[in-house]
């Protein structure tokens, strides 16, 4: 029994040994195969990469761009940014920025001297002193609301036209009589607004850090400085910007507008989210930011779209306002109650400010429902 058994044992170890024997072979030339598969569809998908990239890049090789494929927090994909490689045509699109710009009317101390709470910039053509007394007269008049403090500043260039050096001596003297102007050396133009906004932001990022908000407002605007500042009361510290905020504005490709874009300066056929020029709000920190950010984004002469281009740099996106009629770009017509539930509007050419400043000061309820 013990020889038949040890028989029979050594006989069914052999079966299995020649069965394990062909299964490990045919498992190794499972694994071989596999092996051999999955580089042959690597090197597929190399092959279609590499003639994608060269289709691509010969196809928009006539571009002036530079590639940047970013996911962004708004949840595009920007394949193509507006970083010109290479000047032409196209070069009026975009102003001179960054570029070393410099005060020659300044008012360096008034907001350590006064630490606003928040400060409000008004671009303004330097010819145009009619604008900045109405708005002396007006809603700029005020320095206090709410128990807070609020500063008005006048931004401007150098006059383009004839009489030039004329109103350059009429700016001194006002700038004396008021210090509320601040001028840089750049020419002041509609085409220019761009380097505006950013002369505006170095200025505040230098003079005036210490406050906590600033405003830039248009000069034919009405503003509630009282519905902004309790706005601001409850308002993040920090990569705040507001205003009336659009998203996924289509881009102008008729050369007869005034915002004319063409696909070859910019080839997205839609905005990233900005803050429309009309007045925005943004938090004291965010200058030095889109400062820094605007030296990596070539910049269009769309000053509000060209923001909006920096807080996408920056993966900052804009904030909408607490209530949405808060601003403005198609004039509101006026009637205290509609004038006392907005922060800012537009208003017609015809428009007297000062009656209106005047009968909407009244001590009387807003609204008849108030009564």
């Amino acid at each position: 029994m013990g020889v038949s058994f040890s028989t029979c044992s050594h006989e069914h170890t052999e079966v299995f040994s020649e069965t394990r024997s062909e299964d490990i072979q045919h498992m190794a030339n499972k694994r071989q195969s596999r092996r051999f598969f999955c580089q042959l569809l690597t090197l597929f998908l190399f092959l279609i990469l590499t003639t994608s990239v060269i289709i691509i890049e010969v196809g928009l090789s006539h571009l002036p761009f530079t590639w940047i494929p970013k996911l962004w927090k708004d949840g595009t994909v920007q394949i193509l940014a507006p970083l010109a490689k290479k000047p032409g045509s196209y070069d009026q699109y975009f102003v001179e920025y960054p570029y070393e710009y410099h005060f020659i009317i300044n008012e360096p101390n008034k907001c350590e001297q006064q630490k606003p709470f928040v400060v409000l910039m008004v671009p303004v053509a330097p010819h145009n002193r009619e604008h900045r007394d109405i708005i002396r007269s007006t809603w700029g008049s005020e320095s206090t609301v709410l128990g807070k403090v609020v500063k008005l500043f006048f931004l401007l260039g150098l006059h383009p036209g004839e009489g030039a050096e004329q109103i350059q001596q009429q700016l001194l003297q006002e700038s004396r009589e008021h210090q509320d102007l601040i001028q840089s050396d750049f020419l002041d133009c509609y085409k220019n607004l761009t380097i505006k906004t950013m002369v505006m932001l170095e200025w505040l990022d230098s003079h005036c850090s210490s406050a906590s908000y600033a405003m830039k407002i248009d000069s034919d605007t009405f503003l509630n400085l009282n519905n902004l500042v309790n706005m601001l009361l409850e308002a993040p510290k920090d990569n705040y910007i507001t205003g009336l905020v659009e998203c996924r504005a289509i881009v102008s490709r008729d050369p007869t507008s005034k915002w004319y874009l063409p696909v070859e300066i910019f080839p997205e056929p839609q905005y990233p989210c900005y803050a429309l020029g009309l007045g925005y709000v943004l938090s004291l920190d965010l200058p030095r930011k889109l400062v820094e950010a605007s030296r990596h984004i070539r910049a269009v002469y769309i000053e509000d779209v060209y923001l909006g281009l920096c807080m996408r740099y920056l993966d900052i996106l804009p904030t909408y306002p607490p209530i949405g009629n808060y601003f403005n770009v198609i004039p509101v017509f006026y009637n205290r109650c509609a004038y006392s539930k907005l922060i800012a509007t537009t208003t017609y050419a015809y428009v007297n400010h000062m009656w209106v400043w005047k009968d909407f000061k009244r001590p009387e309820p807003f609204c008849s429902e108030e009564r």
